[in-house]
């Protein structure tokens, strides 16, 4: 089986369920629910940061990247979350290229709360529907004004590219990308798998 390589991009005070929700989602991802406990995931996920030096989340949690941006592998789907770091990464000049280098390679790029900030400094939401936060949707207004913001949706869906709302919204958002490669029914036997709602309604949660 070819599987999927998915890069969960980290940095600093990153938001913990950002990240680890769609690690959760496509790491248990299987194609068969029979066969579970014999088989894996058709996702192959990893954490990718600047550097291979630990990188403290929000709340303490250290992380142990396993790429670096010379060392990632080429990506089919890459997820850029947010936390409250991204108001410092926004001007990291270097991780900023990297984005955009990526997009321009990736079949399918996300990005789950505030993440989207750092697409839209990219230069990667111009002109397209976006979400964030919801506590950071003016602000992306006023801060990235060719950004359509979305302010209804739970995930907004523009092909290729997906930002999610904030924090638990990223498994929403994995659970479409899950669909996407393998249909409804292996990303309704994961949300299961999880006791995670499967998300009926794309309305955004109140």
């Amino acid at each position: 089986m070819t599987r999927t390589s998915v890069g969960i991009l980290v940095f600093p005070e990153v938001e913990v369920l950002d990240f680890a929700g769609p690690f959760e989602v496509f790491s248990v991802t299987r194609l068969d629910e029979v066969t579970r406990y014999e088989s894996v995931s058709p996702f192959e996920v990893f954490l990718v940061a600047e550097s291979r030096e630990p990188v403290v989340a929000t709340g303490g949690l250290r992380l142990l990247p396993e790429h670096d941006f010379e060392s990632c592998p080429p990506l089919d789907v890459l997820v850029v979350p947010g936390g409250l770091g991204t108001r410092v990464q926004v001007d990291n000049v270097r991780l900023i290229a990297w984005i955009r280098a990526e997009a321009g390679r990736v079949g399918t790029l996300t990005s789950v709360c505030t993440g989207s900030f750092l697409l839209a400094e990219a230069g990667l939401l111009d002109g397209l529907r976006a979400t964030t936060h919801w506590r950071s949707l003016d602000r992306m207004e006023v801060t990235y004004p060719r950004v359509r913001v979305e302010r209804e949706e739970h995930v907004v869906d523009q092909g290729r590219l997906l930002t999610s709302a904030g924090i638990s919204a990223g498994i929403d958002m994995a659970l479409r990308v899950v669909a996407r490669f393998h249909g409804e029914g292996v990303a309704r036997a994961t949300a299961r798998h999880m006791e995670y709602p499967y998300p009926e309604t794309n309305a955004r949660r109140s």
